[in-house]
């Protein structure tokens, strides 16, 4: 039975080995796949974890303080000359004159003591604040963290979506590679038949040759923006990168409001709050500075003098230097701060200070970032206009490309017809693309600037 629940427990470590190296190894990714991944992965947001657990244990750092503290002490002395005392000899002989001294050793060469020390706080003002004000650091923290998270996931989401668009632009570009490449095939072997002019030939090689070679740049670009994704992700440059998304349109909305925006919700205007707490909480630690502050203290030792360097203990010594003395005591201190200068007010005018200055900067980011979500809204309604009327003059193109490409197969029409129209398609093609694209940075701005991004 034994065996059978080992071979069960190896079994399970296994499975969860294999587990985790499949997710390391994953190479395939939808828009929130890579923002999870991105979490897991990028340095930048793991050092802002990393600061929030430090804060966590810096708070509890400060609980510390007011718990007992508790020392161990070993002390030992060997006195290569016996400390000097000077005795008045009236103490011993009345007539000896009142400044006549003797000078006399006293003790042993060694000296040991051990024992242990505690104090514990018992009333101080600035451990009340100094919990309050951790507590308010830690939330600071972890909205840190959630800003770190919104900034992570709208830069990863951006450089996905330009990786996407890229390769759409891939797609639009075959295709149209694939039409011009038939009719240039079919002029020049017409006019290897003597059927057309060899102007007409160059002409669409020269377009085909463009088309080719705008293809390999983009495909270089594509590249490009997927390490600039892989780098945003914590993901390996060299490692090979599959999305799994693609481009829906059709879902995005109409319009976004850009009126009665709530930007309270932003992790920064947050941030700004938070350290409005803990400014005011200083400005309440100055001022109750003035109250006393009182602690417990007591010890508890063993002493022992001895002319021989032996520390072992015997009762019935008659010269009691085998013997360890008890030393104990407690107390209490009571400080009181009677007057400083006025160093403490000077200080609680500067926090207070500091404090309004926090103030201003609040309404400050709270007018900015209202008006930067206005700002993106707008632009976000601008570019999903700009976008359908982008894809409706793309749809026109292609009509003209298509009509043009059939009167030129039905002797009608020319070539240059041909280039024009094409050369129009690839241009509405490209400003639709960078149409969509401005409309999903300006979605993702928007839900950024409003503190929607990140749930």
């Amino acid at each position: 039975m034994k065996h059978i629940t080992k071979y069960a427990l190896i079994l399970t470590l296994m499975v969860m080995v294999h587990q985790t190296k499949s997710q390391d190894n994953k190479t395939s990714f939808s828009l929130q796949e890579a923002i999870d991944y991105s979490l897991k992965h990028s340095p930048n947001y793991l050092n802002a974890e990393l600061d929030l657990k430090s804060a966590d244990y810096k708070r509890r750092e400060i609980t510390g303080l007011g718990l007992p503290q508790i020392n161990g002490s070993i002390d030992l002395k060997d006195y290569l000359e016996l400390p000097t005392s000077l005795l008045p000899l009236q103490a011993f002989d009345k007539t000896a004159p009142a400044d006549a001294y003797q000078a006399v050793k006293f003790g042993t060469k060694y000296n040991s003591t051990a024992g242990l020390s505690f104090s514990q706080l018992i009333f101080s003002s600035d451990y009340i604040f100094g919990l309050k004000a951790s507590k308010e650091f830690m939330n600071l923290s972890k909205i840190s963290v959630a800003r770190s998270k919104a900034d992570l996931t709208s830069q990863v989401a951006k450089a996905y979506y330009m990786v996407l668009i890229s390769k759409e632009r891939i797609k639009l570009l075959t295709a149209n590679i694939s039409k011009l490449k038939k009719i240039f095939d079919d002029t020049k072997a017409l006019n290897e038949q003597g059927f057309a002019e060899l102007i007409d030939v160059e002409r669409l090689e020269v377009q085909y040759n463009n088309l080719v070679t705008e293809k390999e740049k983009t495909v270089k670009l594509i590249g490009l923006t997927e390490s600039a994704l892989k780098f945003q992700m914590g993901y390996g440059i060299n490692e090979t990168i599959v999305l799994t998304d693609s481009l829906q349109i059709e879902k995005e909305q109409a319009e976004l409001s850009s009126n009665n925006i709530d930007v309270t919700q932003r992790p920064d205007f947050k941030l700004l709050q938070a350290q409005q707490t803990l400014l005011d909480i200083d400005v309440k630690r100055l001022k109750w500075g003035y109250l006393p502050t009182l602690a417990a203290y007591g010890s508890y030792q063993y002493n022992t003098q001895r002319n021989s360097l032996t520390f072992s203990t015997d009762k019935n010594d008659p010269t009691k230097q085998k013997q360890w003395y008890k030393i104990a005591l407690i107390g209490v201190t009571l400080n009181v701060n009677v007057f400083d200068g006025l160093q403490r007010h000077y200080k609680i005018q500067q926090a207070k200070i500091t404090s309004l200055k926090n103030q201003n900067t609040l309404k400050t980011i709270q007018m900015g970032a209202e008006l930067e979500a206005s700002v993106a809204g707008i632009s976000y309604n601008n570019a999903y206009s700009s976008m359908l009327s982008q894809k409706r003059n793309m749809e026109l193109a292609d009509h003209v490309y298509e009509t043009a490409q059939k009167k030129y197969q039905g002797g009608v029409g020319n070539n240059i017809e041909i280039i024009n129209a094409e050369t129009s398609l690839k241009e509405s093609q490209t400003n639709y693309l960078n149409a969509v694209y401005d409309m999903i940075i300006a979605k993702i701005d928007y839900q950024k600037a409003t503190g929607t991004l990140v749930k």
